[in-house]
């Protein structure tokens, strides 16, 4: 089992930049693909990022692609997302998690992070 905890969140304005840490303990870090969720009010969980064992590989949501940016330090244990020019309606509780790959098998989940975006 790996336990995750994430930070990095707080209030931003729009079109501002936030920058989510996860830090993994317990097990391998880099056994593990990681990936970023994120959970508004009223609202299911919905994927955000992922990036690959290696870091050589990345997917992101439609709604995020071109603003954030998942990156990883194997060394560090640590899993990031780089969020830059942010709206209102990015706005949420944002997780991260181990995954199989990139597209599947996500399964331990942190905490959660709050970040809010005011317009």
């Amino acid at each position: 089992q790996v336990q995750l905890v994430e930070s990095g969140g707080g209030l931003v304005q729009a079109g501002g930049s936030l920058r989510l840490f996860c830090a993994a303990s317990g097990r391998t870090f880099s056994n593990y693909a990681m990936g970023w969720f994120r959970q508004a009010p009223g609202k299911e969980r919905e994927f955000v990022a992922a990036i690959s064992r290696n870091g050589f590989s990345t997917r992101y949501a439609d709604s995020v692609k071109g603003r954030f940016t998942i990156s990883r330090d194997n060394a560090k244990n640590t899993v990031y997302l780089q969020m830059n020019t942010l709206k209102a309606e990015d706005t949420a509780v944002y997780y991260c998690a181990t995954g199989t790959s990139i597209y599947y098998g996500f399964g331990s989940w942190g905490q959660g992070t709050q970040v809010t975006v005011s317009s």
